[in-house]
Order: C-alpha cells, then structure tokens, then sequence
C-alpha cells in the first residue's frame, strides 16, 4: 500500500503525478492539499489569511468560519474535484473525500493555542484540530471494490463540526491504520535541503536520527512538518520519499531513487 501526499503549491504538475498513478501496479491512496488555491480563493472573498506561531515556535493558520469556507471551496471543492477528474480520465476510478465525510478522519479540536500577541501571553480557539482516529472500515471497503481515494480536509471533531487540520498529521494516521509500506510526499523541490538555492545541498537519504536533528534547526510552518515527518518515521512504514512533484514523472523517478529517502 502506498499513500502519495500531494503538496499544495502551483508548480505542482498534476497531470503528470496522475498519469505516473495510473501505472501503478500496487494499492494506493491519494492526500492533497490547496493551499495556494485557498489564499486565492479567501483574497477573492475579501479575506486574508492569519499565520499564528505557538509559544513553542509552530505555526499554523488561524481558522475562523470564514476561512473553513475557503478551505472547503479550495481543498474539498475545487482542488479535490479536479484531481478526481484527472484521475477518471486516465482509468483510476477515484472518489473524492475529506475528513468530514463518514467521520473518515476523527479528529479532536484544539482547547487553544497559546500564542503572545503585543507582548501579552494569550489563549486563541479556533475551528482547527488533530486527526485521532482512521475509519478503517470505510477506507477498506472503498479500496476492496476498486475505488481509489482522493482526500483532503477538513476533519470532523468530537461533536461532528468541520474543523482544519494539517495533511503532514493524517498522512500519520492514515498509515497506521492502513499499515502502509510507502508514503510518498511531492513538493517544489527536489527534496529536503539545507538550501533550495543550492542543489548540491539535497539530502539523498536520511536517518531517523538525522531527520530528528533537522527539525531542531526548523522554524515555523516547516518545523510543523518535520514533527510530523519524525512522527512517522518512527512508525511502521518501510520508506518515506520526499520528492519534486513538478517534473514529468514525480511518482516514477520517487519510486525509482529521486529526492530524499528516509528508510
């Protein structure tokens, strides 16, 4: 079983990902994100995104209703179903889900992220949240009858409200539940690096260890995702390939040694 993360910037070639998907000769599953899409879609309804960072030095994305409504024009709307389209052009019978539907991702709201604001230390609660739990039951019964996965956010918390998550966390939950052998994660890079401008800095492969040592050097929305990449190495998963999704075979050449492999 493989799940393929895909990242939400612009560069991304969905086409190409879609096409190297429909070659695949094994289970797998596909987690999107939008998160370029939402800033356009939010800056269309006159809303601006707000980026909070916790007294521990992660950040995140303050979510008020309204930017849940961009999330779900975005990720669960027009970003899902278009990659859902791509896939049933090309064979792979697709169905397009997040979080929210059939409680797939349960999730727990977050009691407040603590915050200092003007030099004030403070509490902020919002419509965002952990995943906590995979419905396995419904994941297996769409994949024994051939449908492939197409899922996004938002999560659904305790008492069966939207909330937004971060992928980096489903992906960590969705492969213990579905004891994936490989996840795959496409960025726009070539992997992980020291430096973007500088190629001769890409990290070929890593170890547990190493990929500790970088989070500590990791700050802000970044930092987020190292944490969850660490979570996940120290799980089941025989490989974690991290890779650039803008080529013209981001699956193939992942699969084949491209970008950073963390084993």
């Amino acid at each position: 079983m493989i799940i393929i993360k895909i990242g939400g910037g612009d560069s991304l070639n969905l086409a190409a990902i879609v096409a190297d998907l429909a070659e695949l000769d094994r289970p797998f599953m596909v987690v999107h994100g939008a998160n370029v899409l939402r800033d356009h879609v939010a800056a269309k309804m006159g809303y601006h995104k707000q980026v909070m960072t916790s007294l521990s030095g992660y950040s995140s994305v303050f979510s008020d209703e309204t930017a849940l409504d961009s999330i779900m024009l975005a990720y669960s709307g027009l970003r899902n179903k278009r990659l859902v389209e791509l896939c049933q052009q090309l064979g792979i019978n697709a169905i397009g889900l997040t979080g929210l539907d059939g409680r797939l991702v349960q999730g727990r709201r977050n009691r407040g992220i603590r915050v200092a604001e003007n030099g004030k230390k403070m509490l902020k609660r919002d419509f965002s949240g952990k995943p906590r739990s995979i419905n396995s039951d419904l994941l297996e019964l769409l994949l024994g009858n051939g449908y492939v996965p197409v899922l996004t956010i938002p999560i659904v918390d305790e008492s069966g409200y939207a909330i937004n998550s971060e992928n980096d966390d489903i992906v960590c939950e969705l492969q213990k539940a579905l004891d994936a052998e490989v996840v795959i994660q496409l960025i726009e890079a070539p992997g992980l690096m020291d430096n973007i401008d500088h190629p001769d800095s890409l990290h070929g492969h890593l170890s547990r260890a190493q990929l500790a040592n970088l989070e500590e050097r990791m700050e802000g929305r970044i930092k987020r995702k190292m944490h969850a990449l660490n979570k996940l190495a120290q799980g089941t998963v025989k490989a974690i390939v991290i890779s650039d999704g803008r080529i013209d075979h981001p699956v193939r050449d992942a699969l084949a040694g491209g970008g950073t492999w963390i084993e």
